[in-house]
Formats: structure tokens, C-alpha cells, sequence
């Protein structure tokens, strides 16, 4: 099933394996290193699902996930923060936010394709 993705990360060596790995999968995969791009990319694309992570150059992950939920256009999108902020307290303020899906870096790539998928069901 093709799908098109989001990265939205500003570390290239997280996104160059993502993009590997979804590229393998079969999905078309856009790429967004900071905040403003990743919400102009959302706009613009519509993907299925977003990989989003939390801290990114201007609007947080958090900001960006808010802003989404709270477009009614957007508001389908799939987000599955992808993120090194692993306390509690980020998990809560993520989901809060309007995120689907928290996932923690570093992440077993075989569980995050499992969830990907999930998500894309």
C-alpha cells in the first residue's frame, strides 16, 4: 500500500534511514527540516501520515501538532511523534497535543514500520 510521508526531523542521519526504510516500503516520502516547512509540506501534500519530531528549528513538534488538530482541513492526519524527549511528562504533552501515536528515539526500526502500517490500515 503506497502511502505518502512526512519526516519532519532536522537530525540528517535520522532522516536519511527513515527515508530508506519507507522508501523500501513503497511509500513516497516528503521530506521537512523545520518547523514552518513541516507545516507548509502538510498543507500542500496532505500526507497519510507525518513522522514529526518534537524539537525541530522554530515551531515545536508540539506547536505543529496543536496547529493541525486545530485546522479542520488537517485534522485527519495521522502523527506519530517520533522524538528523543522520553520523559513522562513530554509523552503526556505529545498526545495531549493531538499526536496518534510516541514513540521515543532510539526506536527498533521493525516496531516502527509495525506501527507506520497500523496507522495506515
Amino acid at each position: 500500500m503506497t502511502a505518502t510521508v512526512l519526516i519532519a526531523d532536522d537530525e540528517p542521519n535520522i532522516v536519511l534511514a527513515l527515508e530508506f526504510m519507507l522508501k523500501r516500503e513503497g511509500h513516497r516520502v516528503l521530506v521537512a527540516r523545520d518547523g514552518a516547512e513541516t507545516m507548509q509540506r502538510i498543507r500542500q501534500e496532505n500526507p497519510a501520515v507525518v513522522l514529526l519530531d518534537a524539537t525541530m528549528p522554530g515551531l515545536s513538534g508540539f506547536d505543529i501538532c496543536e496547529a493541525v488538530r486545530a485546522d479542520p482541513a488537517l485534522a485527519g492526519t495521522r502523527i506519530l511523534m517520533l522524538t528523543a524527549k522520553g520523559r513522562e511528562t513530554d509523552k503526556a504533552r505529545g498526545l495531549g497535543a493531538g499526536a496518534d501515536l510516541y514513540i521515543t528515539k532510539p526506536f527498533a526500526t521493525s516496531e516502527l514500520l509495525g506501527k507506520i502500517r497500523e496507522m495506515l490500515a
